[in-house]
């Protein structure tokens, strides 16, 4: 399954944050691939991820609770949304 992941980085927390992130690089656990991440210039930031394991997902985003606002997001691709969107049409 693939996940959206959404950051906001509080003013008060982005030292902290940046501490984080150059001392861990901000990988993944084990049974979380990263397919990409990018940093806006407005402390905010999002990242696309795939992982089978909810849990390893958790466990990655728990680490960096104390530092930003997290929303994570299930997620399917239009060649997985198209068919189930075809079938809500009326006929």
């Amino acid at each position: 399954m693939k996940y959206i992941s959404h950051w906001k980085i509080p003013s008060s927390s982005i030292d902290a944050a940046i501490k984080k992130f150059l001392e861990t690089g901000g990988t993944p656990p084990e049974g979380v691939k990263m397919l990409g991440r990018w940093h806006g210039m407005n402390g905010q930031g999002f990242a696309i991820s795939e992982s089978n394991d909810a849990k390893a997902m958790y466990a990655w985003y728990a680490q960096w609770s104390n530092v930003m606002e997290i929303t994570v997001t299930p997620c399917v691709e239009d060649a997985e949304a198209g068919p189930i969107l075809a079938s809500m049409v009326q006929r």
